[in-house]
């Protein structure tokens, strides 16, 4: 019933309109189907073959997120059922989600992912980039992918000003996208990803509409699923 509570806690935490992501990975099957029995769907991995070694096993209506940085030959593992791929960071790694997605006759949905922490370790595009890609004929001549949004993880701070500043940065440009960038068939923006454990509350505060929690939720301990 720990699991069940935490899901309860932080519930109470999030809006109707955001999405709560349990972030299982490394978490047993159990712990997931417990999460899963509270009325949870959407579970975010960060390693393709644990995810589809749970697809394989677990309740076929959760909705699987890649939440880790993805490498392209993994991607033909997870075509068939992925719901969302959070950390697009080129055109050439949408290209092969496309790809793919085709043989399977599948739109995959994806979120571009952005740089915005002052860190030297993660991944991601900058504004320009952003800009750059949606607006490149390579993009629009991919049928296969939808990108739905946004997503950005702030810097691994005590800072919450820091914190803050980053999420609103990203908030601003989110939706200056939406204004400028016209909705076509593999383009509409209707998801902001921004908040782990740590910082939820502050990105729901700045505009997240989706927040991927773990820890707060399955508790720190690692297990091999």
């Amino acid at each position: 019933m720990f699991i069940a509570q935490n899901l309860k806690i932080i519930r109470h935490n999030i809006p109707p309109q955001v999405t709560l992501v349990a972030v299982s990975k490394t978490k047993s099957l159990a712990d997931i189907k417990e999460a899963y029995d509270a009325g949870q769907r959407d579970f975010g991995e960060n390693k393709v073959q644990e995810m589809t070694s749970k697809h394989e096993v677990l309740p076929n209506d959760i909705r699987w997120h890649m939440i880790g940085h993805l490498q392209s030959n993994k991607i033909k593992y997870m075509a068939s059922y992925v719901h969302l791929i959070h950390g697009v960071d080129s055109l050439e790694l949408l290209a092969e989600i496309n790809k793919h997605a085709s043989k399977h006759n599948r739109i995959i949905s994806c979120l571009l992912q952005v740089y915005i922490a002052q860190e030297e370790t993660k991944f991601g595009l900058d504004f320009n980039e952003i800009e750059a890609l949606l607006q490149s004929e390579t993009f629009s001549q991919l049928q296969n992918i939808k990108v739905v949004g946004l997503m950005g993880m702030a810097s691994f701070t005590e800072n919450e000003s820091q914190i803050k500043t980053e999420f609103h940065s990203l908030n601003l440009f989110y939706q200056k996208l939406k204004v400028t960038q016209p909705e076509t068939s593999n383009l509409k923006l209707e998801t902001l990803s921004m908040g782990m454990s740590g910082d939820y509350r502050i990105a729901i505060d700045e505009g997240s509409t989706m927040v991927r929690v773990g820890s707060a939720i399955f508790g720190s301990r690692n297990y091999i699923a």
